[in-house]
């Protein structure tokens, strides 16, 4: 394991409870939204094993990204692997909606279903990955999206190595991305005409992760890994190739 990279250790989920317990999670009324969980789910991952991308550059569409920061990156998630590290999907590319885009395992809430009995399911319909209610370590605030959801995120302990079976109707590919590299990340805020809001782009690998999905992840950044109980992001806009 790399010298700053963060160890997959008892220690580890112990302070991510205490600083996701310790941030009053933010809730929105679906007010005519549909509601929607997605799962951070904490695994460990090889730096040599777990590395890669199965695309090439030429595979990946970056037009579509605003800013002249994107125009300088080929989408390719390499690099970011090694110690403890959190699961993100590539959406299959077959997929009517957000096809091709980055995702955390997580979809739309069953009538019945809780936030985490979603999470729980979708998390083994995607990934082929059951986990239960013992694996929670914490909740971050719900995010409204552009497309008409309110998702509910849920922080879980997934196992140092589980065994993943993407389903490729819905998954392209699953990255283990070190929590280091989300650590050292260095986000960005932009401004776009379409928006007096400003968005959010988070840089892991060759790429720029957006909100929704880089909403969850940078609350868990801040308020998980550096202890800044209180920060939102419900403010953070999304890309407008995101909206629909």
């Amino acid at each position: 394991m790399a010298p700053d990279a963060i160890g997959f250790t008892d220690g580890l989920r112990t302070r991510l409870q205490a600083g996701l317990g310790a941030h009053e999670r933010r809730e929105h009324a679906l007010e005519g939204r549909r509601h929607a969980a997605v799962a951070v789910v904490l695994v460990d991952s090889d730096a040599e094993r777990h590395d890669g991308d199965p695309l090439m550059a030429e595979d990946i569409d970056m037009s579509v990204v605003p800013g002249e920061e994107g125009r300088r990156l080929d989408g390719r998630m390499v690099g970011v692997a090694g110690g403890a590290a959190f699961l993100l999907c590539r959406r299959a590319s077959r997929m009517r909606r957000h096809a091709g885009q980055w995702a955390l395992p997580g979809g739309r809430i069953d009538e019945g279903e809780t936030p985490l009995d979603a999470a729980l399911r979708e998390l083994d319909e995607e990934l082929g990955l059951r986990l239960g209610e013992d694996s929670v370590v914490g909740w971050l605030d719900d995010y409204p999206t552009r497309s008409g959801y309110v998702i509910t995120p849920v922080v879980l302990w997934g196992g140092s190595d589980p065994d993943l079976k993407p389903a490729p109707d819905e998954v392209l590919a699953v990255y283990r991305i070190g929590l280091r590299a989300l650590r050292d990340s260095e986000p960005r805020f932009i401004a776009i005409p379409e928006s007096e809001r400003p968005v959010l782009q988070l840089p892991l690998g060759n790429d720029l992760i957006h909100a929704p999905t880089a909403a969850v992840l940078f609350q868990l950044r801040q308020v998980g890994l550096l202890g800044r109980a209180g920060e939102r992001v419900d403010h953070l806009e999304q890309p407008v190739f995101a909206w629909r």
